[in-house]
């Protein structure tokens, strides 16, 4: 497998503390201006990818990750979360802002 595309992204949860809607809406940021057009050159498909999403959040075991995969239509994906993004706790101490960080790694064999 070789990498061909890298991006990435942020995303927030403002309200409600949900580290799976931030890694969401960070895969969903690192994919929104992307047009993949080389498939066709290399004799392949976009099923054949296999992505790579690499999330950072401050509480890995929060997000769920089949739900994470489900933002990308195509190809192979796997999830690896890891302790990264950042929590902003509020000034009343509760519903605080959840921010996540997301890497999107495109392969192709």
């Amino acid at each position: 497998m070789k990498r061909y595309v890298t991006e990435m992204g942020m995303g927030v949860d403002v309200h409600g503390g949900d580290y799976t809607k931030a890694a969401r809406r960070a895969v969903s940021d690192a994919i929104r201006h992307s047009s993949l057009n080389f498939f066709r050159t290399l004799g392949k498909t976009p099923d054949d990818m296999h992505i790579v999403l690499k999330i950072g959040v401050q509480q890995p075991e929060a997000v769920d990750t089949e739900a994470v995969a489900a933002e990308l239509p195509y190809g192979t994906v796997e999830v690896e979360v890891s302790v990264g993004g950042l929590d902003v706790p509020a000034e009343s101490g509760s519903d605080g802002i959840i921010i996540a960080n997301a890497a999107v790694l495109v392969h192709l064999d």
